[in-house]
């Protein structure tokens, strides 16, 4: 089970990989076996369910994201601990506060996200 030491670390690998915009990097976080859920993808309009449940989707997800937000870049605020998860709250796109719950497998990949955004 991840540490918060671990947590710590994966914190900022995790922010890091997203302001290089490197797909790659980012997508070494997720598992195989993942469920993300997102209000981001009902607003790109990549389904209506605000759901993805697989890597090959969620990374096209990602570079629509990437590409839609070329100027995306992410503030880590804090990291919280708990058993075999992580939240991240974080300044996201627009200057929203972004906060997401990761669970994470004892690989220390991410198997589920649940993200939420503040209003402007």
């Amino acid at each position: 089970m991840p540490t918060e030491e671990f947590n710590k670390a994966f914190a900022n690998e995790w922010i890091s990989a997203w302001n290089s915009h490197n797909i790659d990097a980012i997508m070494s976080h997720y598992a195989d076996d993942i469920e993300f859920y997102s209000p981001v993808i009902i607003r790109l309009n990549i389904n209506a369910e605000g759901k993805i449940s697989n890597k090959e989707d969620l990374k096209a997800y990602f570079l629509k994201g990437l590409s839609a937000y070329p100027d995306l870049h992410f503030n880590l605020q804090y990291v919280l601990s708990g058993l075999g998860s992580v939240v991240l709250y974080y300044e996201s796109i627009n200057n929203t506060m972004s906060a997401e719950f990761m669970q994470l497998n004892d690989e220390g990949k991410v198997t589920e996200v649940r993200a939420h955004y503040s209003s402007k």
